[in-house]
């Protein structure tokens, strides 16, 4: 049994000081301080889901748990697979992870696990309580609560491939599988009865009763673990989900444990009050508190105005989830390799199977690809869970600078009708908010761009009435022509532009040949003042994509090709780091430069001007503090740097 005490520790009637714990009809801290939990769902770290690992397609057979791990061992084997698991567990959460949730405020994480990962079928001890001990000892000095989550219970507690079930939710149908599950989490409790920072158990994933399960046995299975839990444990909480997925908790009342909250789920649908108001008045009438265990799978919009409502009512909540794989809708996105792509090709049908030694060759260079610094960071996503001003200031997405070129996919951070406004920014049920599906996840229709001479992305499928605000801060007062770079198969479509709310003027946008065959269409001598400018590209009428915006000096004529080429970056090193960092900076022509970081709620931590640097090739540095010379903490940070032209930004990650 593990008898490490973390913080203040009395026996008493009841539970111990020093655990969360409900009181008074609310989740508070040992000393009986109130506690707003604010936390990450570590989903498909210890339960990898096919949706989070790139399967596209939904591959047949590529979904739950035991089917992905069985079509790694296929091609590699038994040994090379553990290999690669063990390795995927190290890079998709390590204490690099932990630090970054705790850096942006985050009170708590959840840690959905498998049964089999604490399921004593032997002498040896399970792998999921070592796992567990190490996350402890990252989390111990942020004081950051730890809730287990059995996401697949013994038999499947629905027919999904979240619950690792075989289609049917035998946890409910069989009594064997009852007696395990109450078993297993007997011997959790008993191993972390002691431990201040387990903030409760999480007893059952989103169960679905199947026909013929009545809500007395549902609710009996609760009692059953909750009674075999207080055997061992009185100090944790038990958190109870409802039926179908966590929302529906009928025959679960009234409560049955005076240390219990109920938990509900919320994706998809409406952000109003009258959402979730049948769980407040359930709370209310039993003196119970709520816990919002999962969301997530939408809009950065409906990611604020959701826990804006859960927060002004009260209630807790928990993000799904801080990582995934080619995903725009979580802080995190691992970067698809070449060759991982190839395994999936193979396993959806599109391709030949590849060798042994190519495949694990293929999932270490993927499990690498997991690793915080390697991933894509998605700053709106982190902005709306962690920017207080995110829905009350709108703030630049990147480092735009007059002259220069500003990708229209680069508009600013912040609310809907604040930053942009899109026809359809969140996900009501039906997942079509987003077209595109790429860059980011504002609802903003953002594709990959068919033409590859051009940028990476644009902006596709404009609808009347949308509209894009850029604001910029390097700016050079002067005469510029305004382009718009924009395609279309046909004529028809209209926009305008303004400038710090002056109208600039209307076009008409003709056929350009295709969705990607790209024309400038000219705004000429535009007179930009000094200070920050405030560009807004206002949609009149659909029927074009839009790529970038670039502000051309009437006098001295810049070429798109010497403003994207006007300096360049080497690689960071080294990256991680600690305590400081440098890079390659190579010009080609003098030019003033500026060093910003910025962390990733978007603050900008640190600047220095670099004055004119000639031509040649400059070693630049961070020693990792802010402006007032302090230190600052683990984490991601982005260094920028910048001239008058344009500005280019490296990814940093900072180990103390």
């Amino acid at each position: 049994m593990r008898r490490i005490v973390l913080g203040l520790f009395l026996f008493n009637v009841g539970f111990s000081q020093g655990f969360l714990h409900v009181e008074n009809g609310q989740i508070v801290e040992g000393n009986g301080e109130p506690i707003l939990l604010r936390g990450f769902g570590l989903g498909g770290w210890l339960v990898p889901e096919g949706y989070m690992l790139h399967n596209q397609a939904w591959i047949d057979g590529f979904e739950s748990p035991t089917q992905i791990e069985a079509h790694v061992e296929s091609l590699v084997g038994t040994e090379v697979a553990a290999e690669f698991w063990a390795l995927y567990r190290d890079n998709y959460v390590a204490q690099v992870d932990i630090d970054q949730i705790a850096e942006w405020g985050f009170n708590h994480i959840r840690i959905p696990f498998h049964y089999k990962q604490f399921y004593n079928s032997s002498d040896i001890m399970p792998i999921g309580y070592s796992i567990v001990d190490s996350l402890l000892s990252w989390c111990e000095p942020y004081n950051m609560y730890i809730i287990l989550d059995m996401h697949c219970a013994p038999g499947g507690q629905n027919g999904g491939p979240i619950s690792d079930s075989d289609g049917t939710a035998r946890l409910w149908l069989e009594e064997e599988n009852k007696a395990l599950t109450i078993q297993i989490w007997s011997e959790i409790a008993d191993y972390y009865s002691e431990d201040t920072l387990i903030g409760g158990y999480d007893l059952i994933n989103e169960p679905v009763l199947p026909s013929g399960v009545s809500l007395e046995e549902f609710k009996q299975l609760y009692i059953d673990i909750t009674d075999a839990i207080r055997e061992v444990d009185n100090n944790h909480i038990v958190y109870i989900e409802g039926n179908w997925y966590g929302t529906d908790f009928s025959g679960l009342t009234p409560p049955w444990d005076d240390n219990m909250s109920y938990s509900f789920h919320k994706y998809w649908g409406e952000t109003s009050l009258g959402t979730i108001q049948s769980y407040i008045s359930m709370s209310n009438q039993y003196d119970i508190p709520l816990w919002m265990g999962e969301s997530g799978e939408n809009s950065n919009h409906w990611y604020y105005e959701v826990f804006t409502l859960l927060e002004d009512n009260n209630i807790g909540w928990n993000f799904w989830t801080h990582k995934k794989v080619a995903k725009i809708s979580s802080p995190f996105s691992a970067v698809v390799t070449p060759q991982y792509q190839t395994l999936i090709n193979y396993w959806s049908g599109n391709g030949s199977q590849p060798s042994a030694i190519y495949a694990e060759a293929a999932l270490i260079g993927f499990a690498n690809s997991l690793r915080l610094e390697n991933c894509d960071i998605l700053p709106g996503v982190i902005a709306s869970l962690t920017d207080p001003e995110y829905g009350e200031v709108s703030k630049p997405y990147s480092a735009h600078s007059i002259p220069g070129i500003i990708p229209a996919v680069e508009y600013d951070i912040g609310a809907w009708g604040l930053s942009y406004t899109d026809s359809d920014y969140y996900n009501n049920g039906d997942g079509n908010y987003n077209d595109g599906w790429s860059f980011r996840n504002d609802g903003v229709d953002i594709e990959a761009n068919g033409d590859s001479d051009g940028l990476p992305y644009n902006i596709g499928w404009t609808d009347a009435g949308e509209w894009l605000k850029f604001t910029i801060q390097d700016v050079t007062p002067g005469t510029y022509d305004l382009k718009i770079r924009v395609a279309a198969p046909s004529s028809g479509g209209i926009f305008f532009a303004q400038l710090n709310g002056a109208n600039l003027g209307v076009i008409d946008v003709p056929s350009t040949g295709g969705w990607y065959e790209w024309q400038n269409m000219v705004i000429p001598n535009v007179e930009v003042s000094s200070g920050e400018q405030f560009l807004k590209i206002q949609i009149v009428q659909a029927g074009f994509n839009i790529e970038r915006i670039i502000f051309e000096s009437v006098n001295n004529s810049i070429d798109d090709p010497v403003i994207l080429d006007q300096f360049m970056l080497g690689e960071p090193y080294p990256n991680p780091f600690n305590p400081s960092v440098m890079m390659d900076l190579t010009n080609h022509e003098p030019s003033k430069y500026t060093i910003s970081i910025i962390n990733l709620k978007g603050e900008k931590i640190y600047h220095k001007s670099l004055g004119v640097l000639e031509p040649g090739k400059h070693s630049l540095n961070w020693d990792g503090v802010n402006f007032n010379g302090k230190s600052v903490t683990s984490g991601v940070y982005l260094m920028i740097i910048s001239d008058r032209k344009m500005s280019l930004r490296k990814k940093l990650v900072l180990l103390r």
